[in-house]
């Protein structure tokens, strides 16, 4: 028996990449829990294998189950499939695609098979020893919140402005508004003191009198702002 190391990189960034080791002995549906345990990704999705070669071309699958969809040659089973049987090469390769909607792609390349004599045996394979570059978030920012942020933005409708809440020129608009509701209402008295003023005008018997009061209440407006 042996022990397999894989180098598991995300397609985009091949800075980005988990050594998982595995027994030969064991099957690619470990495997392929393996990747996705060491990737942080859940088990929800459809996925495949692919065989492999040194230009990551596609061949026969070994899939997690037959899809309704075209094959050229039926697909082997991970369950079903051991690894050791499909090492042909000593840098075996393979693609890794997981949840077919969102396409994650990963390319899994062996990079040393340790002998029995010089494996740990007392470790529980499958295992990862190495840990590169921080990867991809499955998805994305909602992946940190949890499950019931969906439920959440659909109740809230967080896209859209709160309630309550309009726009900075909406604000404005109202300002002005107010600005000139408050004008009108300021107009409106003064044109009632100035009445006053006119009666005040017209009862008076001291003509200097009324003309002293007509030019108090013309200094108040002239002085106020607006």
């Amino acid at each position: 028996m042996a022990v397999l190391k894989f180098r598991v990189s995300w397609e985009e960034d091949d800075a980005i990449y988990r050594d998982v080791l595995v027994k030969h002995t064991q099957n690619f549906q470990d495997l392929h829990i393996s990747i996705l345990k060491a990737f942080d990704f859940d088990q929800k999705h459809d996925a495949t294998f692919y065989r492999s070669n040194d230009t990551w071309q596609r061949g026969r699958e070994i899939s997690k189950e037959v899809y309704d969809r075209a094959y050229k040659v039926a697909p082997l089973l991970m369950e079903e499939t051991t690894i050791g049987t499909e090492i042909i090469d000593t840098n075996q390769h393979f693609i890794y695609e997981y949840d077919f909607v969102k396409s994650w792609s990963f390319l899994i390349q062996l990079i040393q098979v340790i002998k029995n004599v010089d494996a740990d045996m007392t470790l529980e394979y499958p295992l990862v020893s190495r840990i590169e570059g921080v990867g991809p978030m499955q998805y994305g920012t909602k992946g940190l919140l949890g499950e019931k942020f969906a439920d959440i933005e659909e109740k809230y409708d967080l896209n859209e402005a709160a309630d309550g809440f309009g726009e900075e020129g909406e604000e404005d608009a109202h300002a002005s508004d107010d600005g000139g509701d408050d004008g009108e209402e300021e107009d409106a008295h003064a044109s009632d003191d100035g009445e006053e003023d006119a009666d005040a005008s017209d009862e008076g018997d001291d003509a200097e009198q009324n003309k002293q009061d007509n030019e108090s209440g013309s200094g108040f407006f002239e002085g106020e702002a607006f």
